[in-house]
């Protein structure tokens, strides 16, 4: 009696269809819900934000490039049409694979089929103080916090004649030299040539440095080597300092340690370096690998298990192909996301299920104005063409026609008046900017010459 009335809670009621709950509105949920649309199905939305995010963009969002609103989308809007299409807010917290029922935060739910498409969540490797003290860019909250921190630390580098405090605040250091790292940093460096000597005239912006720190020997570990060691260019002229076959050891808040003994003093790291899957509790242990990642098979189909399935960043298919699983990408989650929507179709009406095969259109990144490298199989674009390939590519996968524009519009105007207006702090800490610069400076480690003096 009890389970019937939590469950009542979700207001879904039996239609005697088949119900399939999707757990994650990123790319592979998405596509999932739309490829099933039509199907004579219950589908069911379970995601802890009422929107969907357009991941790749996040860094403009953080970099005052473009507005919030720019880049998620609600899934009642895109996914509303379909009548037999239920959304609810919540988080799923447990599954009980033996009784087909999944346990959230408003209630409990039974299913016929399951699909996790959770995504993944930022890896610190177990460093506690990176944890404590770096900015993630993994969600919409993590580039609005470092928008605010950007820009809230030029405004308190006003505010001191402390040239060590002055530079802390205004030195960066982005650790991860994929595709995220390189165009925040790259971004940076737009920033400091195009934006903020406007902004700030009173600062000597010749002060701010970029660093971006890569363990591996090169960037862009998951494209050619042309592509690396062009964004490597690109990134070295426009004044980024990199660090290749450097990781960081340790990160107070104001000191940034290298494994090298090689120290930066800044008060933002920002942290691209990893990310790990993000299951759900209730699996047996055997279905998650290293990573925490799942173990699906060639039909995405959870390891040990007969209607549970999982895609994108989460799934790990492993094949001789791909003795690792699928780069974390949106390109796989999306593929992985329409082809299983194609097999629940097949069990549905007792077909024969296919697998999954990845087709690799290419990858890219983009440095900055007129600088982006794109992989197409054999073909390596680096420039302005590859800057225009990314553009559309990105504006192609964008959802909402009113974000497509909007981002369009946005990009055309920054394009010619160098400008990114966008550089807004939203929300307050509580804290005055006196008040902070006062706390700031009482981390500050007194000189040698200061301790004599004292």
């Amino acid at each position: 009696m009890a389970a019937k009335l939590i469950s009542s809670r979700t207001r879904i009621a039996d239609l005697g269809k088949p119900r399939i709950v999707i757990v994650g509105g990123g790319f592979g949920g998405l596509e999932v819900i739309k490829t099933l649309k039509g199907t004579n199905a219950q589908i069911v939305l379970f995601d802890k934000n009422n929107y969907h995010t357009f991941q790749p963009l996040l860094y403009q969002v953080a970099t005052s490039g473009l507005d919030t609103g720019s880049i998620v989308y609600p899934f009642r809007k895109v996914l509303g049409k379909n009548k037999d299409f239920y959304f609810r807010l919540g988080e799923v917290t447990h599954i009980t694979p033996e009784q087909n029922t999944i346990e959230t935060t408003i209630g409990s739910l039974k299913y016929d089929y399951l699909v996790i498409a959770t995504g993944a969540n930022t890896n610190y490797y177990g460093m506690e103080d990176i944890q404590k003290y770096a900015v993630p860019i993994k969600t919409i909250e993590d580039a609005i916090q470092l928008r605010n921190k950007i820009i809230k630390n030029f405004e308190n580098a006003l505010l001191t004649d402390d040239n060590e405090l002055m530079n802390s605040l205004m030195d960066y250091v982005v650790v991860g030299g994929g595709p995220t790292g390189v165009e925040i940093a790259g971004a940076l460096a737009e920033l400091k040539k195009h934006v903020f000597p406007n902004d700030y005239k009173e600062l000597d912006l010749y002060e701010m440095d970029v660093h971006l720190v890569e363990a591996t020997p090169r960037l862009l570990n998951g494209m050619s080597d042309i592509a690396g060691k062009k964004a490597a260019d690109f990134l070295t002229k426009m004044g980024v300092r990199l660090h290749l076959g450097q990781s960081v050891k340790s990160y107070d808040g104001h000191t940034v340690e290298l494994n090298d003994g090689t120290t930066i003093i800044s008060r933002t790291l920002i942290w691209a370096a990893g990310v790990a899957g993000s299951p759900i509790p209730g699996l047996h242990e055997d279905a998650i690998l290293r990573g925490n990642r799942i173990q699906v098979d060639e039909f995405n189909r959870v390891k040990g298990y007969d209607n549970i399935f999982a895609v994108g960043d989460v799934a790990a298919m492993i094949t001789e192909d791909t003795p690792r699983g699928h780069p974390m990408m949106a390109p796989p989650a999306m593929q992985q996301g329409r082809h299983l929507a194609r097999n629940i179709k097949n069990i549905i009406q007792k077909r024969n299920l296919k697998p999954f095969k990845y087709l690799d259109k290419g990858s890219m990144a983009t440095v900055g104005r007129n600088k982006a490298v794109v992989d197409m199989g054999k073909i390596r674009i680096q420039g302005f063409i590859a800057w225009f390939i990314w553009i559309f590519v990105h504006l192609l996968y964008l959802v909402g026609f009113r974000n497509k524009l909007g981002v369009l519009l946005t990009w055309i105007s920054s394009y010619f008046s160098y400008d990114k207006s966008h550089r807004l702090i939203i929300g307050r800490s509580g804290t005055s900017e006196f008040e902070e610069i006062l706390e700031i400076n009482s981390h500050i480690k007194p000189t040698k010459d200061e301790n004599q003096n004292s």
